[in-house]
C-alpha cells in the first residue's frame, strides 16, 4: 500500500493502492484531434486519393515529405473529413521523430491508452503496455494520427487492431505491411498563388514569381504574404529584390530566407521576443509566453497577435474560444533560436522552467480536488508535458553550474507533482528525477529533503523489481529520519524496508520492521498507516504458513479502513475473500 512520507506516494507493502485522497476513478470524453489550419488552401486531388483509400478499406495510410512542406496540416484536414467513420475517437500523438530523443512506441501506446484511462499508469515492461494498448483499443473505431514518425520501428508496434485506422507522416521513407503511402511535394504553382493572394490580395500578378522564389513551401509563402501585407509601403517587386539578395548573400534555403527577412521587418522589440519562444519545446499558451518574456497578459497577447500576423507564430483556438495554444513551426523554431542572444537564453529557459514548476503544481493541486479535478488535473499536465520535462531538464544540466535557482528547481519538481507525476511517469523516469533531487537536497544540506529523495528512490527500485538497492536508500533514508527526530519519517522508512524485504522473499524480516512501524504508527495516532502496517504484516504472516494469524490481522486492518472510510477497505476485503476461497 502507500504510505505518507516522501515527496511520492511511499508504498508500505505489495499492494499498489493510492491513499492520498479519496479519488475515484474518471472516464475521459471520446478524444477528438483539432481542428486543421483555417488558411489551408489546395491539395485537393491528394486528399482525394488519399481518402479514397480508407474508403477501399485502407488500415494504415502514410503522408511523407520534407519539413515545411505541410504533412500535418494535410493529415489534420484528412482526419476532420474522416471523423464520422471513426466515433470513437481521433488520437493525435507527436512521435519527435525529429528529435534528439524520439517517443518510443510504449510512449505512444500509453498516450493513447490515457485518452480513454486518464489514470493509466505505465507499467514496467513493453509486454504489458503493448497489451493494454490493444486491449484498450479492441472493439472500437478510433483513427490514431502519428505526426512526425522517425522510422518502421517506432510505428509498427503501433498498427491498430481491426476497426482502427492509422495515419502517418514522417520526414522519411520507410515500408509496413498494409501500408498505402502518398509522397507529398510542395504546393503546386497554382496553390501557392492562391494561398499568397487569400492572405494579400495586392501581390497581383507577381504571385507566380514569389511563390517560385519562396519554394512553394507553406510557411515561406505565409511569412512573404503576411510580410507584404504587413507592410503596405513595401511594393511586391521591392519584396522579391530583397528575398533574392538574400538568397544570394546568405545561400539559404529559400524557407529560411523568408525567415530571415520576415524578421528583419520587425521591430526590434518583436524580434527580441520572437526569438525568445524558441525556448518553447512545443505548443505554449498566453501565460507561459508572458512568463518567459516577463510581461503582463495584455501586452503579450498583442505582441503574440502582431507575430500570428507576419506568420512566425501559429494559434489554434480552444474548443470554447476562449484562449488557445501558440506554436512556432519547426523551422521557424530553429531560425529563431539561432537568432537568441547568448545572454538572453539562459535568463529565458530559467523562467521557462520556474514557470511550468508551477503549472506541474497547479496540475497537482487539481488532481487533488477529486471528482472532475481529477481529469483536469491530468488534462493540464498532459498539455504540457513537453514544456514540464524541459524545465525539470534544463535545472537538472545546470546543477553542476551551483546555480541555486536551478538547485531549487531540481529539488521541488518532483515534490509538487507527487500524485501526477506518479501516474504520468515511469520508475526509470522518476529516479531520474529522484536522483536530480537528491543532489540538490545535499548541495542545500537540505537534510529532510535529502531523507525523502532516498526514501523515494526506494520506492522506485522496489517498482522495478530490485528490492536489494531499495533497501540501500531505505537504509539511509532511516539514518536520516532518526538523526532529525521525525517520527513519522521513522515509521514509513521501516515500513518501506518491511516491504522491500517481502518483495526480497525473507518475510521474517519484514515482519521485524513492521512490527517497529506499527508501534510508531499507534505512538503517533496515524490511524491509516496503523491499518496498513497490520495488512502488510499479514501478507507477510500469510507466506510463513501462518493463516490464521495473519487473517486476524486483516480483519484488524480491515475494521480501521472502515472507521476512517479508507479506499484501502476494498483491497483488504479482496484479500480477505481469497483467502477465504
Amino acid at each position: 500500500m502507500r504510505g505518507s512520507r516522501g515527496s511520492i506516494n511511499v508504498v508500505e507493502g505489495p499492494l499498489t493502492q493510492h491513499f492520498y485522497d479519496n479519488i475515484p476513478p474518471v472516464s475521459a470524453p471520446v478524444p477528438r484531434i483539432q481542428p486543421p489550419p483555417k488558411k489551408f488552401v489546395g491539395r485537393v486531388g491528394d486528399i482525394n486519393e488519399i481518402l479514397s483509400g480508407f474508403e477501399g478499406g485502407a488500415v494504415i495510410a502514410g503522408v511523407r515529405g520534407m519539413g515545411g512542406v505541410g504533412k500535418t496540416a494535410l493529415a489534420l484536414v484528412l482526419a476532420e473529413k474522416l471523423a464520422g467513420s471513426y466515433p470513437d475517437g481521433q488520437i493525435l500523438v507527436d512521435m519527435k521523430g525529429t528529435d534528439k530523443k524520439p517517443l518510443s512506441a510504449a510512449e505512444a501506446m500509453a498516450h493513447v491508452v490515457r485518452a480513454y484511462d486518464p489514470e493509466f499508469k505505465m507499467p514496467l515492461n513493453e509486454g504489458e503496455m503493448a497489451g493494454k494498448y490493444f486491449s484498450i483499443l479492441h472493439g472500437k473505431r478510433a483513427l490514431l494520427l502519428l505526426d512526425n514518425a522517425a522510422n518502421r520501428e517506432q510505428v509498427e508496434p503501433l498498427l491498430p487492431p481491426k476497426g482502427c485506422s492509422l495515419l502517418v507522416t514522417s520526414r522519411n521513407k520507410f515500408a509496413l505491411p498494409g501500408l498505402t503511402e502518398k509522397d507529398l511535394d510542395v504546393l503546386p504553382l497554382d496553390d501557392s498563388k492562391n494561398l499568397l493572394l487569400d492572405i494579400c490580395e495586392r501581390i497581383g500578378e507577381h504571385a507566380e514569381e514569389l511563390a517560385k522564389f519562396c519554394g512553394c513551401l507553406p510557411p515561406a509563402l505565409r511569412n512573404a504574404a503576411s510580410a507584404l501585407k504587413g507592410t503596405p509601403n513595401l511594393t511586391p517587386t521591392g519584396y522579391i529584390k530583397r528575398l533574392s539578395d538574400l538568397k544570394t548573400r546568405l545561400k539559404l534555403m529559400d524557407v529560411e530566407a523568408s525567415f530571415d527577412l520576415s524578421y528583419q521587418l520587425l521591430t526590434p522589440e518583436l524580434q527580441r521576443l520572437w526569438s525568445l519562444l524558441s525556448v518553447f519545446p512545443a505548443d505554449f499558451d498566453l501565460a507561459g509566453a508572458a512568463a518567459v518574456w516577463e510581461m503582463e497578459e495584455m501586452p503579450s497577447e498583442d505582441a503574440l497577435g502582431e507575430l500570428i500576423r507576419w506568420s512566425l507564430v501559429d494559434f489554434s483556438p480552444s474548443a470554447t474560444g476562449e484562449g488557445g495554444r501558440y506554436r512556432l513551426h519547426d523551422l521557424a523554431r530553429d531560425f529563431a533560436g539561432s537568432r537568441l542572444d547568448a545572454a538572453d537564453s539562459e535568463p529565458a529557459r530559467l523562467r521557462h522552467a520556474e514557470h511550468y514548476r508551477d503549472v506541474l503544481s497547479r496540475a497537482n493541486e487539481i488532481y487533488k480536488q477529486g471528482k472532475d479535478g481529477v481529469l483536469k488535473g491530468l488534462q493540464l499536465f498532459d498539455q504540457e508535458r513537453a514544456n514540464i520535462l524541459a524545465g525539470q531538464s534544463w535545472a537538472e544540466k545546470n546543477l553542476d553550474g551551483n546555480s541555486s535557482a536551478a538547485i531549487d528547481l531540481c529539488k521541488s519538481y518532483p515534490d509538487i507533482g507527487a500524485q501526477v507525476l506518479d501516474l504520468r511517469l515511469s520508475p526509470r523516469e522518476m529516479i531520474h528525477w529522484f536522483e536530480a533531487a537528491l543532489e540538490a537536497s545535499r548541495r542545500l544540506d537540505d537534510k529532510r529533503a535529502e531523507g525523502n529523495s532516498l526514501g523515494n528512490l526506494g520506492l522506485a527500485y522496489s517498482d522495478l523489481g530490485d528490492p536489494r538497492k531499495a533497501i540501500d536508500f531505505h537504509d539511509q533514508a532511516l539514518v536520516i529520519s532518526r538523526e532529525m527526530g521525525d517520527r513519522r519519517g521513522e515509521g514509513a522508512d521501516l515500513g518501506n524496508l518491511g516491504s522491500a524485504y517481502y518483495r526480497l522473499g525473507d518475510p521474517r524480516k519484514a515482519i521485524e520492521y513492521y512490527e517497529e512501524a506499527l508501534a510508531i504508527s499507534r505512538e503517533t495516532g496515524d490511524r491509516r498507516n496503523e491499518g496498513v502496517h497490520l495488512f502488510n504484516m499479514s501478507l507477510s504472516l500469510r507466506a510463513l504458513g501462518q493463516n490464521e494469524r495473519a487473517a486476524s490481522l486483516a480483519t484488524s486492518a480491515l475494521e480501521i479502513f472502515e472507521q476512517i472510510e479508507s479506499p484501502d477497505a476494498e483491497d483488504v476485503r479482496k484479500t480477505l475473500a481469497g483467502w477465504g476461497d
